[in-house]
């Protein structure tokens, strides 16, 4: 599977500086409205994260008494998340999201921040929808958030489009339209070089875009209807202007 050409990217390393307790995807008004909506789609029953990386979302999600376990393809992840939440907390089985299978009925499934992206081919994340279908009791619920591709900032015959320009930080993505493909390229600047200008550290991490249709369709292949798409975990309104969505995907209730 072509998921592997991104496990080797989520070293020791990675999992260490990918925590940033209280700031950009860790920040409260972040994390706040994501466990909110989760814990409303639980229902009161279990929840299955894939990809729970280094547990940002199911950490504070179990806190909130609903029981967590995780499907995590980077053993080094799993290892920075025990730093946080036990095996007991939070069971979590090492695999890849498209193919491993978790013990237990769940009522929610939920894949998030972009994450089913990682998945670099068609083929694969379809597999995922119905990995989150063999998971769910009747009626269950599987929740993904996505960014919806900028290829309206592409210009023609330009490949890339700078998406984040801070002190200290630049990010940018690179496009291959035929694939689908986008490849993500984080700088951090430091200040470390010994003549005091700024040490750049780069990571890079593939993805495969989709089209909020395109994943439409995937949940119909594996069962699912679309029961709301939002712009953000707080309920906006999803428009042709959003850069990312909310989507929550419904199996049929038993009978």
């Amino acid at each position: 599977m072509e998921e592997a050409e991104n496990a080797a990217i989520w070293t020791a390393e990675v999992a260490r500086r990918y925590d940033t307790p209280g700031s950009g995807m860790f920040a409260d008004e972040v994390l706040g409205p994501t466990v909110d909506r989760l814990a409303e789609l639980a229902g009161g029953g279990q929840a299955l994260e894939f990809a729970v990386g280094t547990g940002r979302v199911a950490v504070p999600l179990a806190a909130r008494g609903v029981p967590v376990t995780g499907i995590e393809l980077s053993a080094a992840m799993v290892g920075q998340l025990r730093t946080k939440a036990d095996e007991t907390t939070i069971p979590v089985r090492i695999g890849d999201m498209a193919t491993t299978r978790a013990p237990g009925t769940y009522s929610l499934v939920y894949l998030v921040y972009n994450t089913i992206s990682n998945l670099l081919t068609q083929a694969e994340q379809v597999a995922c929808f119905r990995n989150a279908a063999r998971h769910l009791a009747p009626g269950g619920r599987f929740v993904i958030e996505l960014e919806v591709p900028e290829l309206r900032k592409l210009p023609p015959g330009q490949r890339g489009v700078v998406f984040q320009d801070e002190p200290g930080y630049l990010g940018m993505d690179t496009f291959d339209v035929l694939r689908q493909r986008i490849v993500s390229h984080h700088f951090w600047f430091d200040g470390s070089a010994v003549d005091g200008s700024d040490q750049a550290r780069l990571f890079r991490s593939p993805h495969r875009y989709i089209w909020p249709a395109e994943l439409d369709l995937m949940g119909q292949l594996a069962g699912f209807e679309l029961e709301s798409r939002h712009a953000d975990w707080a309920g906006s309104d999803f428009t042709a202007e959003s850069d990312s969505h909310v989507s929550v995907y419904r199996l049929p209730a038993a009978g």
